[in-house]
């Protein structure tokens, strides 16, 4: 079951309605933050460096009323421009709402815009959901335009993308935003390999809007994205994505090289 919002959907896209319920504790979010622990506790982000790399899509004519209206996750990515986002390719195989475009609100909060609002501009898709929505290659780079004169990484900075990571040799935290809450969460955990090109988390309340949301260890790498199997998961408390691997290094290289 696809982990996009119930709002900017097509017929294809439907969303888990279950109601989040957090331990937000101090303590929880400090470990998730650390990607140390205590494993598969699910938490409200605090406003940090780290969760600024992290944000928020919507349609593009939402821009002015954010409250309510996320439908995805997406997150900053190293780039030579400083202009890239990694996603889930369901996220944006296709304009949501009525054809507007979409926009990326890192660091989004309770309806505000901390760190601007970006317009998505052109789309990497990998041939493998091209021409197929193959789950095995549901993941996706898109560049932001400037924003005030400015590249999203120099505002927000940037997790480095990282392809060929051993699924489960580090912990990695996972931080989305549910459709039904206007704050991301997060939370820590150890992947296990579904397959050999599908990878699995443990963590609970990962609902409806937390498709591309990042998997990103302690050094900062983003080392999977929530989607692939089910595009997500079917139930909120299993999340999956795709191994990155030699599709994603070329899907890269070609959105880099623009």
């Amino acid at each position: 079951m696809k982990r996009t919002s119930r709002i900017y959907v097509t017929s294809r896209r439907v969303a888990l309605c279950a109601v989040v319920v957090l331990a937000a504790t101090s303590a929880s979010v400090a470990a998730a933050d650390e990607a140390a622990g205590p494993f598969g506790v699910t938490a409200v982000v605090g406003d940090t460096a780290d969760s600024a790399r992290v944000g928020a899509l919507f349609s593009a004519d939402k821009a002015g009323s954010l409250s309510g209206n996320h439908y995805c996750t997406a997150s900053v990515v190293h780039s030579p421009k400083r202009d890239l986002i990694i996603t889930a390719a369901h996220c944006i195989d296709g304009d949501d709402g009525d054809g507007t475009g979409l926009v990326f609100v890192p660091g989004y909060r309770d309806g505000a815009a901390p760190y601007g609002v970006w317009k998505v501009g052109k789309r990497y898709l990998p041939d493998g959901w091209a021409h197929g929505q193959s789950e095995d290659s549901d993941v996706a780079f898109a560049v932001v335009d400037t924003h005030n004169g400015k590249r999203v990484e120099s505002v927000t900075g940037a997790n480095r993308f990282v392809s060929g990571a051993a699924t489960g040799a580090t912990a990695v935290t996972v931080t989305g935003y549910p459709d039904s809450r206007e704050v991301p969460i997060n939370c820590t955990n150890k992947p296990v390999a579904r397959s050999s090109t599908q990878q699995r988390i443990d963590c609970p309340e990962f609902t409806g809007g937390t498709s591309g949301s990042p998997w990103v260890n302690g050094d900062h790498e983003v080392v999977g994205v929530l989607g692939g199997h089910e595009q997500g998961g079917a139930t909120p408390d299993t999340s999956y994505s795709v191994v990155l691997g030699r599709e994603a290094t070329e899907l890269y290289k070609d959105a880099t090289g623009h």
